[in-house]
């Protein structure tokens, strides 16, 4: 068996100019560390993210113990079938998943919204 070693192109390695989007956006963020302004901006960035996170985590829970609440209030809810399948069956395992994902997809578009804006402050466009 013969041994291969996958490394990165000489024009995607570290010290090479191919990923200016990258540098842009670390240079970027390490001057705006250095002033006090842009400590502030760094600050004001990681407490938007931890509050999105918080309340991302914090609807996601919400919206999950409601599901089984529901099969209580709701008479003769727990009772029922679809295709032959208890309903609580089919709302804990396929109810669940368009939750994550509007989660998910919420989650991203928000916290992209908050790193452009952080960009547009620091300068970096």
């Amino acid at each position: 068996m013969t041994r291969v070693r996958v490394t990165a192109p000489r024009s995607l390695q570290a010290g090479s100019s191919a990923l200016p989007a990258i540098r842009s956006a670390a240079d970027s963020r390490e001057a705006a560390e250095e002033s006090d302004a842009g400590q502030v901006f760094v600050r004001s960035l990681i407490r938007s993210q931890l509050r999105l996170g918080v309340v991302v985590a914090a609807g996601f829970l919400l919206i999950l113990t409601a599901f089984p609440l529901m099969l209580g209030l709701v008479p003769g809810l727990a009772e029922s079938t679809i295709m032959g399948l208890p309903f609580d069956w089919v709302l804990l395992g396929a109810g669940i998943y368009p939750v994550v994902g509007l989660s998910a997809w919420l989650y991203i578009r928000t916290a992209s919204r908050n790193e452009s804006r952080y960009r547009d402050l620091v300068g970096d466009k």
